[in-house]
């Protein structure tokens, strides 16, 4: 399965990190529930390899999970080896990538500047996370895109429903999701509800072009 087109179609990648395993069954359910059809757990989360497992064998079907924060190659095949889909990583380590390409699973790896994003597309990544986003701002990923239209980006950090249309409009082709997704005392009360409702909000954001 091509997960970078199911990326550029659902525009949304759902972010979980350092969160305890009963509550990633909350936040997995909601997220399955709302629409969400992309779910990464950061592996410096406690017990990330068995969220993983837990994941794949809860939502097969219904959604894709990834690891984040992969940061070696090591990392790269512990998370495959626990049922990882595809790797996300802050950085762009060109070793990480080459695991990934050659193994045949999707690797969005994180960059900021114009060369970190252009040596990771020419590695292989079919897709580049621009990061931080809530630090660099709407105006750079503007600035940015212009002249590297060529290479979708994965706007990650500082996305709200209230800000997320600005992402797109500035030519994210998706955009990461932390926080905003899940409300920290849904995730408390095992409350699934309300984080399938704000997954259906996002969702729905995601959907309704406003960059075309």
């Amino acid at each position: 399965m091509n997960l970078t087109k199911v990326l550029l179609e659902s525009r949304l990648v759902a972010i979980v990190r350092g969160i305890s395993r009963e509550a990633a069954v909350t936040a997995g359910q909601g997220m399955t529930e709302g629409g969400i059809r992309l779910m990464e757990v950061t592996l410096n989360t406690p017990n990330a390899h068995q969220i993983i497992a837990d994941w794949r064998e809860r939502h097969e079907g219904q959604a894709y999970v990834g690891a984040g924060t992969v940061l070696n190659v090591s990392m790269a095949k512990e998370a495959v080896s626990a049922g990882a889909q595809f790797l996300v990583s802050p950085n762009v380590d060109l070793s990480v990538i080459e695991y990934a390409v050659e193994h045949g699973v999707e690797i969005w790896p994180g960059a900021m500047t114009p060369t970190e994003i252009v040596a990771a597309h020419e590695a292989g990544a079919r897709a580049v996370k621009l990061f931080p986003m809530a630090s660099l701002g709407i105006p750079y990923l503007r600035e940015i895109k212009a002249p590297l239209d060529h290479i979708p980006l994965l706007a990650t950090g500082g996305a709200t429903l209230e800000n997320i249309a600005s992402y797109y409009e500035a030519g994210a082709a998706a955009v990461g999701l932390g926080s905003a997704l899940l409300p920290k005392e849904a995730l408390n009360s095992g409350d699934s509800a309300q984080i399938a409702e704000r997954a259906r909000a996002f969702v729905k954001a995601a959907t309704t072009r406003t960059d075309q």
